[in-house]
Protein backbone atom coordinates (compact mmCIF):
# COMPACT_ATOMS: atom_id res chain seq x y z
CA UNK A 1 0.00 0.00 0.00
CA UNK A 2 0.78 3.61 -0.79
CA UNK A 3 -0.25 6.66 0.58
CA UNK A 4 0.45 9.96 -0.75
CA UNK A 5 -0.64 13.53 -0.21
CA UNK A 6 -4.04 14.78 -1.87
CA UNK A 7 -3.50 15.92 -5.28
CA UNK A 8 -2.48 19.36 -5.75
CA UNK A 9 -3.25 19.16 -9.83
CA UNK A 10 -0.98 21.83 -11.35
CA UNK A 11 -2.03 24.06 -14.81
CA UNK A 12 0.48 23.83 -17.06
CA UNK A 13 0.10 27.07 -19.19
CA UNK A 14 0.11 26.71 -22.73
CA UNK A 15 2.53 27.27 -24.86
CA UNK A 16 2.92 29.35 -27.79
CA UNK A 17 5.68 28.13 -30.20
CA UNK A 18 8.27 31.22 -30.98
CA UNK A 19 10.66 31.01 -33.38
CA UNK A 20 13.57 33.31 -32.10
CA UNK A 21 15.92 32.85 -34.82
CA UNK A 22 13.26 34.47 -37.26
CA UNK A 23 12.53 37.17 -35.31
CA UNK A 24 16.07 38.07 -35.44
CA UNK A 25 16.35 37.64 -39.34
CA UNK A 26 13.88 38.53 -41.07
CA UNK A 27 12.48 42.28 -41.56
CA UNK A 28 8.99 42.70 -40.54
CA UNK A 29 6.65 43.01 -43.88
CA UNK A 30 3.85 43.52 -42.66
CA UNK A 31 1.57 46.58 -41.45
CA UNK A 32 3.05 49.75 -40.83
CA UNK A 33 7.30 49.90 -41.78
CA UNK A 34 8.17 52.30 -38.92
CA UNK A 35 7.84 51.61 -35.52
CA UNK A 36 5.51 54.06 -34.54
CA UNK A 37 3.25 52.95 -31.40
CA UNK A 38 0.09 54.25 -29.40
CA UNK A 39 0.85 55.97 -26.18
CA UNK A 40 -0.03 53.73 -23.24
CA UNK A 41 -1.61 56.23 -21.58
CA UNK A 42 -4.44 56.89 -24.56
CA UNK A 43 -8.06 55.38 -23.87
CA UNK A 44 -9.08 53.00 -26.32
CA UNK A 45 -12.61 53.42 -27.78
CA UNK A 46 -13.45 50.14 -27.79
CA UNK A 47 -12.19 46.50 -27.88
CA UNK A 48 -11.82 43.32 -30.43
CA UNK A 49 -11.76 39.34 -30.65
CA UNK A 50 -8.92 38.00 -32.34
CA UNK A 51 -7.74 34.34 -32.90
CA UNK A 52 -4.52 33.63 -32.27
CA UNK A 53 -3.41 30.03 -34.05
CA UNK A 54 -1.84 27.39 -32.26
CA UNK A 55 2.39 27.49 -32.82
CA UNK A 56 2.07 31.24 -34.66
CA UNK A 57 5.17 33.30 -35.16
CA UNK A 58 5.82 36.37 -33.54
CA UNK A 59 5.57 38.09 -36.41
CA UNK A 60 2.07 36.74 -37.49
CA UNK A 61 0.87 37.89 -33.76
CA UNK A 62 2.09 40.92 -34.46
CA UNK A 63 0.18 41.09 -37.99
CA UNK A 64 -2.88 40.19 -36.67
CA UNK A 65 -3.04 43.11 -33.69
CA UNK A 66 -2.07 45.21 -36.61
CA UNK A 67 -4.94 44.29 -39.33
CA UNK A 68 -7.58 44.60 -36.11
CA UNK A 69 -6.80 48.00 -35.07
CA UNK A 70 -4.66 47.09 -31.66
CA UNK A 71 -1.51 48.17 -32.41
CA UNK A 72 -0.25 51.25 -34.77
CA UNK A 73 2.41 49.14 -36.34
CA UNK A 74 3.36 45.52 -36.11
CA UNK A 75 6.74 46.11 -35.79
CA UNK A 76 6.26 48.09 -32.46
CA UNK A 77 4.84 44.64 -31.37
CA UNK A 78 7.43 42.77 -32.61
CA UNK A 79 10.19 44.90 -31.00
CA UNK A 80 8.81 45.26 -27.79
CA UNK A 81 7.92 40.97 -27.92
CA UNK A 82 10.82 39.69 -29.13
CA UNK A 83 12.24 40.90 -25.76
CA UNK A 84 10.14 40.32 -23.65
CA UNK A 85 10.53 36.34 -22.24
CA UNK A 86 6.69 36.14 -21.25
CA UNK A 87 5.83 36.95 -24.63
CA UNK A 88 6.42 32.93 -25.44
CA UNK A 89 3.44 32.51 -22.69
CA UNK A 90 0.68 33.80 -25.32
CA UNK A 91 -2.07 31.22 -25.38
CA UNK A 92 -3.46 30.25 -28.77
CA UNK A 93 -7.10 30.82 -29.35
CA UNK A 94 -10.12 33.50 -29.15
CA UNK A 95 -8.59 36.36 -27.61
CA UNK A 96 -10.92 40.13 -26.27
CA UNK A 97 -8.25 42.85 -26.80
CA UNK A 98 -8.60 46.71 -26.57
CA UNK A 99 -7.90 48.59 -29.76
CA UNK A 100 -6.07 51.50 -30.40
CA UNK A 101 -3.47 50.73 -27.59
CA UNK A 102 0.38 50.65 -27.05
CA UNK A 103 2.66 47.24 -27.62
CA UNK A 104 3.41 46.91 -24.16
CA UNK A 105 -0.55 46.87 -23.46
CA UNK A 106 -1.42 44.24 -26.38
CA UNK A 107 0.98 42.15 -24.25
CA UNK A 108 -0.42 42.35 -21.14
CA UNK A 109 -4.23 42.14 -22.29
CA UNK A 110 -2.48 38.59 -24.34
CA UNK A 111 -1.34 37.17 -21.03
CA UNK A 112 -4.59 37.99 -19.23
CA UNK A 113 -6.05 34.43 -19.32
CA UNK A 114 -9.69 36.24 -18.11
CA UNK A 115 -9.44 37.56 -21.53
CA UNK A 116 -9.28 34.38 -23.06
CA UNK A 117 -12.59 33.38 -24.57
CA UNK A 118 -14.08 29.88 -23.67
CA UNK A 119 -10.82 29.30 -22.01
CA UNK A 120 -10.66 25.67 -21.43
CA UNK A 121 -7.78 24.43 -18.43
CA UNK A 122 -6.29 20.62 -18.65
CA UNK A 123 -4.77 20.07 -15.28
CA UNK A 124 -1.84 17.72 -14.92
CA UNK A 125 -3.61 14.17 -14.29
CA UNK A 126 -6.96 15.01 -15.01
CA UNK A 127 -9.30 12.43 -16.73
CA UNK A 128 -11.22 12.48 -19.50
CA UNK A 129 -14.33 12.43 -17.94
CA UNK A 130 -13.56 15.61 -16.24
CA UNK A 131 -12.32 16.93 -18.86
CA UNK A 132 -15.28 16.70 -20.81
CA UNK A 133 -17.08 17.64 -18.30
CA UNK A 134 -15.04 21.16 -18.58
CA UNK A 135 -15.75 20.82 -22.24
CA UNK A 136 -19.78 20.60 -21.93
CA UNK A 137 -19.36 23.96 -20.03
CA UNK A 138 -17.56 25.68 -22.64
CA UNK A 139 -20.61 24.46 -25.51
CA UNK A 140 -19.52 21.40 -26.52
CA UNK A 141 -22.36 18.81 -26.97
CA UNK A 142 -21.64 15.19 -24.74
CA UNK A 143 -22.42 13.29 -27.88
CA UNK A 144 -20.25 14.85 -30.03
CA UNK A 145 -17.49 14.84 -27.14
CA UNK A 146 -18.05 10.85 -26.93
CA UNK A 147 -17.60 10.20 -30.90
CA UNK A 148 -14.69 12.39 -31.21
CA UNK A 149 -12.87 10.54 -28.39
CA UNK A 150 -13.50 7.26 -30.53
CA UNK A 151 -12.78 8.85 -33.72
CA UNK A 152 -9.63 10.99 -32.87
CA UNK A 153 -6.13 9.66 -34.69
CA UNK A 154 -4.21 8.43 -31.80
CA UNK A 155 -0.27 8.44 -31.74
CA UNK A 156 1.49 5.68 -32.61
CA UNK A 157 1.48 2.58 -30.30
CA UNK A 158 -1.10 4.41 -28.05
CA UNK A 159 -4.78 2.77 -28.27
CA UNK A 160 -6.56 4.58 -25.67
CA UNK A 161 -6.96 8.46 -25.75
CA UNK A 162 -6.95 9.00 -21.90
CA UNK A 163 -3.23 9.71 -21.08
CA UNK A 164 -2.63 12.06 -24.70
CA UNK A 165 -4.95 15.21 -24.12
CA UNK A 166 -2.20 17.41 -23.08
CA UNK A 167 -2.88 19.41 -20.00
CA UNK A 168 -2.45 22.95 -20.94
CA UNK A 169 -5.02 25.92 -21.51
CA UNK A 170 -7.05 25.61 -24.61
CA UNK A 171 -9.28 28.47 -26.12
CA UNK A 172 -11.30 27.30 -29.15
CA UNK A 173 -12.71 29.68 -32.18
CA UNK A 174 -16.30 29.50 -33.18
CA UNK A 175 -17.18 26.24 -35.20
CA UNK A 176 -14.61 24.44 -33.84
CA UNK A 177 -15.74 20.69 -33.73
CA UNK A 178 -15.45 18.55 -30.85
CA UNK A 179 -13.25 16.05 -33.13
CA UNK A 180 -10.98 19.09 -33.79
CA UNK A 181 -10.59 20.30 -30.41
CA UNK A 182 -9.97 16.62 -29.12
CA UNK A 183 -7.30 16.04 -31.86
CA UNK A 184 -5.91 19.63 -31.14
CA UNK A 185 -4.98 18.31 -27.32
CA UNK A 186 -3.79 15.00 -28.98
CA UNK A 187 -1.51 17.09 -31.37
CA UNK A 188 -0.43 18.92 -28.22
CA UNK A 189 0.28 15.73 -26.88
CA UNK A 190 2.57 14.58 -29.87
CA UNK A 191 4.13 18.05 -29.69
CA UNK A 192 5.52 17.99 -26.33
CA UNK A 193 6.37 14.12 -26.21
CA UNK A 194 8.70 14.09 -28.93
CA UNK A 195 10.52 17.22 -27.76
CA UNK A 196 11.35 15.81 -24.56
CA UNK A 197 12.58 12.42 -26.76
CA UNK A 198 9.14 10.47 -25.25
CA UNK A 199 8.80 8.65 -28.50
CA UNK A 200 12.48 7.02 -27.80
CA UNK A 201 10.99 4.69 -25.66
CA UNK A 202 12.64 3.31 -22.25
CA UNK A 203 14.44 0.01 -22.17
CA UNK A 204 11.70 -3.01 -23.05
CA UNK A 205 8.59 -0.86 -22.64
CA UNK A 206 6.06 -0.15 -25.50
CA UNK A 207 4.53 3.51 -25.70
CA UNK A 208 1.57 2.45 -24.65
CA UNK A 209 3.15 1.53 -21.07
CA UNK A 210 5.17 3.89 -20.33
CA UNK A 211 2.16 6.41 -20.90
CA UNK A 212 0.78 4.26 -18.11
CA UNK A 213 3.37 4.72 -16.27
CA UNK A 214 3.80 8.57 -16.84
CA UNK A 215 0.14 8.64 -16.16
CA UNK A 216 0.67 7.02 -12.24
CA UNK A 217 3.38 8.64 -11.72
CA UNK A 218 1.40 11.87 -12.28
CA UNK A 219 -0.66 10.77 -9.91
CA UNK A 220 1.19 9.15 -7.12
CA UNK A 221 3.38 11.79 -5.79
CA UNK A 222 4.64 15.60 -6.50
CA UNK A 223 7.18 16.90 -9.19
CA UNK A 224 10.08 16.58 -6.55
CA UNK A 225 9.74 12.71 -6.43
CA UNK A 226 8.60 11.70 -9.83
CA UNK A 227 11.67 10.33 -11.03
CA UNK A 228 12.13 7.95 -7.24
CA UNK A 229 7.98 6.76 -8.06
CA UNK A 230 8.91 5.94 -11.41
CA UNK A 231 12.28 3.70 -10.73
CA UNK A 232 9.87 2.44 -7.89
CA UNK A 233 7.29 1.17 -10.01
CA UNK A 234 10.06 -0.02 -12.56
CA UNK A 235 11.64 -2.05 -9.68
CA UNK A 236 8.03 -3.56 -8.42
CA UNK A 237 7.55 -4.43 -12.66
CA UNK A 238 10.96 -6.27 -12.25
CA UNK A 239 10.62 -8.48 -9.68
CA UNK A 240 6.77 -9.07 -10.64
CA UNK A 241 5.72 -7.60 -7.41
CA UNK A 242 1.91 -6.01 -7.78
CA UNK A 243 2.34 -2.18 -8.27
CA UNK A 244 -0.73 -1.98 -5.13
CA UNK A 245 -0.83 2.31 -5.96
CA UNK A 246 -3.81 3.61 -4.53
CA UNK A 247 -4.53 6.25 -7.72
CA UNK A 248 -5.44 3.02 -9.87
CA UNK A 249 -8.23 2.58 -7.24
CA UNK A 250 -9.11 6.07 -7.06
CA UNK A 251 -9.71 6.25 -11.17
CA UNK A 252 -12.07 3.10 -10.97
CA UNK A 253 -14.09 4.91 -8.17
CA UNK A 254 -13.46 8.35 -9.47
CA UNK A 255 -12.67 9.77 -6.10
CA UNK A 256 -10.30 12.37 -5.53
CA UNK A 257 -8.21 14.25 -2.74
CA UNK A 258 -8.64 11.25 -0.09
CA UNK A 259 -5.63 10.21 1.38
CA UNK A 260 -7.30 7.32 2.61
CA UNK A 261 -7.79 4.10 0.82
CA UNK A 262 -10.06 1.65 2.26
CA UNK A 263 -9.45 -2.37 2.24
CA UNK A 264 -12.62 -2.47 0.57
CA UNK A 265 -11.84 -0.78 -2.21
CA UNK A 266 -8.27 -3.18 -3.25
CA UNK A 267 -10.55 -5.71 -3.76
CA UNK A 268 -12.76 -4.00 -6.22
CA UNK A 269 -13.11 -6.39 -9.50
CA UNK A 270 -11.31 -4.01 -12.30
CA UNK A 271 -7.88 -4.50 -14.52
CA UNK A 272 -7.51 -1.54 -13.14
CA UNK A 273 -7.04 -2.46 -9.87
CA UNK A 274 -3.55 -3.31 -9.11
CA UNK A 275 -4.09 -5.02 -5.64
CA UNK A 276 -5.61 -7.39 -7.24
CA UNK A 277 -3.79 -7.60 -10.60
CA UNK A 278 -0.21 -7.70 -11.83
CA UNK A 279 1.41 -5.91 -13.90
CA UNK A 280 0.46 -2.42 -15.73
CA UNK A 281 -3.18 -1.21 -15.74
CA UNK A 282 -4.63 -2.14 -19.49
CA UNK A 283 -4.21 1.92 -20.16
CA UNK A 284 -3.59 5.41 -18.59
CA UNK A 285 -5.09 6.62 -15.60
CA UNK A 286 -5.15 10.34 -16.46
CA UNK A 287 -3.31 12.41 -18.81
CA UNK A 288 0.38 13.19 -17.11
CA UNK A 289 2.34 16.76 -17.93
CA UNK A 290 6.22 16.95 -19.41
CA UNK A 291 7.47 16.71 -16.25
CA UNK A 292 5.47 13.03 -15.27
CA UNK A 293 6.83 12.21 -18.99
CA UNK A 294 10.24 12.67 -18.88
CA UNK A 295 10.29 11.02 -15.53
CA UNK A 296 8.94 7.77 -17.31
CA UNK A 297 12.10 7.14 -19.46
CA UNK A 298 14.63 9.03 -17.20
CA UNK A 299 13.94 7.26 -13.62
CA UNK A 300 16.25 8.06 -10.94
CA UNK A 301 18.27 5.23 -10.26
CA UNK A 302 17.66 3.46 -6.83
CA UNK A 303 16.80 0.07 -5.24
CA UNK A 304 13.11 1.47 -3.59
CA UNK A 305 10.49 -1.09 -3.22
CA UNK A 306 8.21 1.15 -1.54
CA UNK A 307 7.54 4.70 -0.57
CA UNK A 308 4.90 6.27 1.55
CA UNK A 309 4.09 10.12 2.33
CA UNK A 310 3.97 10.48 6.04
CA UNK A 311 3.06 14.17 6.49
CA UNK A 312 2.18 16.58 3.77
CA UNK A 313 5.52 17.34 1.76
CA UNK A 314 7.75 14.52 3.13
CA UNK A 315 7.45 11.54 1.06
CA UNK A 316 10.06 8.60 2.14
CA UNK A 317 11.20 6.12 -0.66
CA UNK A 318 13.02 2.72 1.03
CA UNK A 319 13.83 -1.14 0.11
CA UNK A 320 12.96 -2.37 3.53
CA UNK A 321 9.32 -3.86 4.34
CA UNK A 322 10.44 -3.15 7.79
CA UNK A 323 11.19 1.04 7.44
CA UNK A 324 8.06 0.72 5.38
CA UNK A 325 5.97 -0.13 7.73
CA UNK A 326 7.77 1.70 10.52
CA UNK A 327 6.69 4.73 8.40
CA UNK A 328 3.34 3.73 8.14
CA UNK A 329 3.12 3.94 11.52
CA UNK A 330 3.82 7.37 11.42
CA UNK A 331 1.75 7.96 8.75
CA UNK A 332 -1.58 6.40 10.57
CA UNK A 333 -0.55 8.65 13.82
CA UNK A 334 -0.39 12.25 10.75
CA UNK A 335 -3.48 11.25 9.77
CA UNK A 336 -5.48 10.94 13.01
CA UNK A 337 -4.10 13.77 14.21
CA UNK A 338 -5.46 15.81 11.39
CA UNK A 339 -2.35 16.43 9.08
CA UNK A 340 -3.48 15.59 5.83
CA UNK A 341 -6.73 18.36 6.14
Amino acid sequence: MNYSTPRVIRVSLSLLMVAVITFGLHSLRTGASTQNDFPCTLDSPSEVSIEIPSGASGSAIAKILFDAGVVKSSASFFKMAVSKAEATGISPGSHRIEIQICAEDALKQLLDTTRIENLIKISEGEWNSEIVKKMIAAGFSQPELISALKDVTLPAGITSPEGVLFPAQYSFGKGTTALEAIQNMVDRFSQESTLIGFNNGYEKYSQKDLLTIASIIQAEGNTKDFTKIARTIYNRLRIDMPLQLDSTVHYITGVRGSIFLSTKATTIKSPYNTYKRYGLPPAPIGNPGVAALRAAISPEQGDWIYFITVAPGDTRFTASSDQFLKWKVEYIRNRRAGAFK
